[in-house]
C-alpha cells in the first residue's frame, strides 16, 4: 500500500509540477499587487479618506465619462479607484473621478499576473484546470504527509538541498512539505473553492435558506450622493466599497459595504437600490448570514491575505514559493534516479 501511495504521489507530482510552479510563483506576485501599483502610478500613493458625498460625486463623474461602466471598486488600501468596463475593459480612476489609463484583458502587468494565476489565460476553461490543481495539490500533500509519517525521525529543518543528489533533494522535498503543509492545504483548498463556488456552497451552506428573488425595479439615472448617502446611514460604522451599474434594463444597481469584522476587502453587506427612485430595495447584512454563508464569504479573503495585515502576506507568499519549490524539488528528485539507472544500463561491464 505504502509503495503505491509513493508511485502516486511521486506521478501526480510530476505532472502537476509546472501548474503548481505557475500557481504558486503567480500567487506570490499577486500578494504585492498593491505595492506595484503604489510603485507605478503616482496617484496610487495618496491617501484617501472616503465618505458618501465624495465618492457620490466620483461615481457619476465616471458614470459620465464612461458609458459602458459595470463597477468601481473605490480607493481603500490605495488611493485610484478600480474600473470595471463592458467587453473585459478595466482602469483607474483618481480621487477626482478622472481616469487615469484603461486597458483590454491582460495588458497591464498585474492583469497579466491574475489572469495567468486564475484562468491560465484561457478562460473558463482555464480556471477548472486550476481549481482541479488546487485539488490535486492538496491530495499531493496528504498523500506526502502519510509516506511521510513511517520517516519522521529523518526530518531536518534544514530546506535548501545541500547537493542536486536525489538523496539531497528527497530529503529538501520532504522537510518543505512538512513545514509548509498547512498553510499550502488553507491556500489550495480555498484557491479550488473559489473555483467551484456553487460546489462548496453546497457543502459549507447546507441549510442555509435559498437567496431571495430579484426585486422588481425600474429605470432611470441614480442619484449616486443620494444613494451612497442612504447607505451609509443604514451602516453608519460601515465602509463604501463598491458601487454597481444595473447589467440590464429591469436590474438592479448595487452597493457594497464593509462592516466591522468582515474579512472580505469589499465587504459582503449588499444594498440594491432601484434607479428609478434611488433608493434601497433589498438589504443584505453580511454580519447576519448563516455561519455556513459567512464561511463562504471568508473564502477570498483568506486566499487573497486580505486579512491579518503583513504577517499574513508574508505567509502568503512564502507559501506561494513553497508550493512552486514543491512541484519543482518533488519533479527533479523523481526524474533523476530513472535517468541514472538508464545511463547504467548502458554502460558496459569492463
Amino acid at each position: 500500500m505504502m509503495g503505491v501511495l509513493r508511485t502516486v504521489h511521486a506521478w501526480a507530482g510530476a505532472i502537476l509540477s509546472l501548474l503548481l510552479l505557475v500557481l504558486g510563483l503567480t500567487g506570490t506576485l499577486l500578494v504585492f499587487e498593491d505595492d506595484w501599483l503604489r510603485l507605478t502610478i503616482p496617484e496610487a500613493r495618496a491617501e484617501f479618506l472616503p465618505d458618501a458625498a465624495r465618492l457620490g460625486t466620483i461615481a457619476e463623474r465616471l458614470e459620465a465619462g464612461h458609458d459602458d461602466l459595470r463597477s468601481v471598486n473605490f480607493a481603500g488600501g490605495i488611493g485610484v479607484q478600480r474600473l470595471y468596463l463592458q467587453g473585459h475593459r478595466y482602469g483607474y480612476a483618481d480621487q477626482a473621478g478622472r481616469t487615469l489609463t484603461t486597458w483590454h484583458g491582460a495588458a497591464r502587468p498585474e492583469a497579466f499576473v491574475f489572469d495567468l494565476h486564475h484562468e491560465l489565460m484561457a478562460g473558463t476553461t482555464g480556471a477548472v484546470i486550476s481549481g482541479i490543481a488546487a485539488l490535486a495539490a492538496v491530495l499531493l500533500v496528504l498523500t506526502g504527509l502519510v509516506v511521510w509519517a513511517p520517516a519522521w525521525r529523518a526530518t531536518r529543518l534544514r530546506i535548501w538541498p545541500r547537493s542536486g543528489r536525489r538523496g539531497d533533494m528527497v530529503s529538501s522535498h520532504r522537510n518543505l512539505g512538512l513545514m509548509t503543509a498547512l498553510p499550502v492545504l488553507v491556500f489550495c483548498l480555498t484557491g479550488a473553492g473559489l473555483v467551484f463556488h456553487d460546489q462548496a456552497r453546497a457543502i459549507l451552506a447546507q441549510g442555509a435558506p435559498p437567496p431571495p428573488g430579484p426585486p422588481v425595479v425600474g429605470s432611470g439615472d441614480i442619484d449616486w450622493p443620494a444613494a451612497l448617502a442612504a447607505a451609509q446611514a443604514r451602516f453608519p460604522t460601515a465602509t463604501l466599497r463598491m458601487a454597481g451599474w444595473p447589467s440590464a434594463p429591469g436590474k438592479p444597481a448595487s452597493i457594497r459595504m464593509k462592516q466591522p469584522g468582515e474579512w472580505h476587502p469589499n465587504g459582503r453587506t449588499t444594498i440594491l437600490i432601484d434607479p428609478a427612485t434611488s433608493r434601497a430595495v433589498q438589504v443584505t447584512d453580511a454580519q447576519k448570514l448563516q455561519s455556513g454563508l459567512r464561511a463562504i464569504n471568508a473564502i477570498y479573503p483568506l486566499h487573497a491575505a486580505s486579512i491579518g495585515g503583513w504577517p499574513y502576506r508574508i505567509l502568503t507568499a512564502l507559501s506561494g514559493l513553497a508550493l512552486a519549490l514543491l512541484g519543482g524539488v518533488g519533479t527533479w528528485s523523481f526524474l533523476v534516479k530513472p535517468r541514472r539507472k538508464r545511463r547504467a544500463a548502458r554502460t558496459p561491464a569492463t
